[in-house]
Formats: C-alpha cells, structure tokens, sequence
C-alpha cells in the first residue's frame, strides 16, 4: 500500500535536527570521548579531553553550538519505495529544513554560492544531500554537519589491486599522519573501500555515522578498522595535536564491489565533533 507523506514533514525533522545535533553531541560520541579521557595516559592529552568535556556541557546546558563551524550539511535520505511524497520538490524542502535550522539555532552559515566568486548563500544552502531508495514505507533521514578543518585533511586514493589490505591500512593511516593536529584531534577516521571514486567518498562520509564502537560485520573489515585504529593511536598526534595515545576514537570503513582493475579507497576525516543524527518518518 502506498503512504503518503508531505515534504512539509521533512522539512521540520531537518529543521530540528540540524539543531539538537550542532548544541548536543550524539550519545555513542560523548561516551567515546569520556572514555577517552579515562584511557589517556599522557597528562596534557587527559587535560585537554577533560576540557572537551567541559565544552560538550556548556554547549548542552546553554544551547550554544558545540563549535563555531557548524559545519555543511549532509543528508541522507532513504525512501521507502512505497512512499508517494507530496508538496514541494523534495530537494527544496530539504533545504528549506537546513534554513530554517540554521537560522533558527542562531548557527554559522558557511556555505558560499561559488567555489571561485566565494559569496556566501546567508543561509548555509544548499546542503550535500544523498537519495537511495529502499524497501518499505518508511523514509530515514541521517543530518551530519560536516565542518571543514576536518574535511580539508581527507584524501582519495586509487590504489593498484596487488597493494592490497596493506596498501589500504597505509593509506589510512597515512592521512591522518599528514592530518595531525588540523584535523581537531582525537578523529573519527571514516573510510570507504570499493566502488569507484565517487562512491569510495560518499561511502567514507556515511561511514562517520555509524555509531562509534560498532564495527564492521565482515571479519576482515572489522580486523582492518582495529588494527588501523590501533596504528593511529600510537602516531603520538594526541588531543589537539599535543601528545597522546588518543589521536582517533574510530576508524569505520564501508566498502562496495569494485572493478578488476581498480581498488578506490577515501579516507574522510572527522574532528571529535563527529556530528551525526538519524529519525524515520
């Protein structure tokens, strides 16, 4: 049976979203920066969580974004083949959600309407936004804010197939030794195998939003996400770039089927202000 649904509806729930998430970091996010703090050895690595801490509840408890960058919005949208969307374009009403938050929330707007001429839009649209559909009746709507010290320090790499899991650990680990301390330490490494090179990269971006602590369900790729993780954390880049053993608190990797002669692999950095929120309709 088809369900219909107004882009009204979506408009609202990205409205709100953009919102809760730039004032209140997700759970799974604030846990694993916690237990950071409580597993850091080095004192002014311990020092500078226990301020991130702080920061997470002021931004909580005053309804202030949690950092200046609010970042560029990202949604995905899966829609439910069953679903017939009413009202206005789907991708207006999207951006529309954005504006309203954005405006709303008192949040920075950082998108410009040009790369070259660089005139700000005023209102942070449009978002980057990202459309599957999927069985069911049902749309789920991921918003994550994406700010751009962290986005600069993310690379794509075609790698040759005979370099193999090694090349991929890496290249990994590679950018975010290049990263260091522009990337707001400690990450999340988001990381996309597979594909071709625009689906490498969007695979990388969702990756970011999958909960932190939940791996992979191929053995392989759940052993790759650890023992990159693991790599990372022993570079010394530590919080903010000062020394530590916490420089990542994830490293999250999707993949795809990919062609014989190619093996695509994005690595999308994200700051600990990983913002990600999800609701269905």
């Amino acid at each position: 049976m088809i369900r219909e649904i107004d882009t009204s509806v979506i408009t609202e729930k990205i409205r709100e979203m953009c919102i809760s998430i730039n004032y209140k970091l997700s759970d799974d996010m604030k846990k694993a920066i916690y237990r950071a703090g409580e597993n850091e050895d080095d004192p002014l690595g311990k020092q500078i969580i226990s301020q991130l801490e702080k920061n997470l509840d002021i931004a909580s408890e005053d309804m202030i974004p949690i950092c200046q960058d609010t970042g560029m919005a990202v949604i995905f949208l899966e829609i439910g083949q069953d679903v017939h969307l009413c009202g206005s374009d789907l991708n207006d009403a999207v951006n529309e959600g954005v504006r309203r938050g954005y405006e709303e929330g008192y949040l920075r707007k950082s998108v410009v309407a040009d790369p070259i001429e660089r005139v700000n839009t005023r209102d942070n649209t449009p978002a980057i936004i990202h459309e599957r559909i999927v069985p069911g009746d049902k749309i789920r709507i991921k918003v994550a804010p994406k700010g751009f010290g962290s986005e600069n320090m993310s690379r794509i790499y075609m790698l040759k197939p005979a370099q193999g899991i090694d090349g991929v650990r890496e290249a990994i680990v590679e950018t975010v030794k290049e990263a260091g301390p522009n990337a707001c330490p400690p990450m999340v490494v988001g990381v996309g195998i597979g594909g071709n090179f625009e689906k490498s990269a969007e695979m990388a971006k969702e990756a970011l939003t999958r909960e932190v602590g939940v791996h992979s369900e191929k053995k392989w790729v759940r052993d790759l996400e650890e023992e990159a993780l693991s790599e990372i954390n022993s570079l010394g880049i530590g919080p903010a770039g000062l020394g530590g053993r916490t420089t990542a608190l994830a490293v999250n990797i999707n993949t795809y089927p990919t062609h014989i002669a190619g093996l695509p692999v994005a690595v999308n950095i994200c700051c600990h202000v990983n913002r990600h929120i999800s609701c269905e309709i």
